[in-house]
C-alpha cells in the first residue's frame, strides 16, 4: 500500500509530465504580466510628479485676456474651452 507521501510524489511527477507542453506560455503570460505592471507603475509615478509649470505662467507674467490660443490635437486645431 502506498502512503501519502509516495502518493504526492506521484501525482506530482504526472502534473509536471503534463504541464511541460504549458510551461512555456505560462512563463511568457507571466513575463509579459510583470511588464504590463512595470509601464503601468512608471505611468503613475510620472503622471503623480510635480509638473514644471511653462514658461510665461508664473506669478510676473502678463496677462492676454484677449483670446486663447488653439491647441493642436492629432494634426487639428480646436479652441480651447476654458471652464
Amino acid at each position: 500500500m502506498l502512503g501519502i507521501g509516495e502518493l504526492t510524489l506521484v501525482l506530482l511527477v504526472i502534473v509536471v509530465v503534463l504541464s511541460i507542453k504549458r510551461l512555456p506560455d505560462l512563463v511568457r503570460s507571466a513575463g509579459k504580466a510583470a511588464r504590463i505592471l512595470k509601464s503601468e507603475k512608471r505611468a503613475l509615478k510620472e503622471q503623480d510628479a510635480p509638473r514644471a509649470a511653462p514658461p510665461g505662467t508664473g506669478p510676473g507674467a502678463a496677462n492676454d485676456d484677449a483670446r486663447p490660443s488653439p491647441r493642436v490635437i492629432r494634426g487639428e486645431t480646436t479652441e480651447r474651452r476654458d471652464l
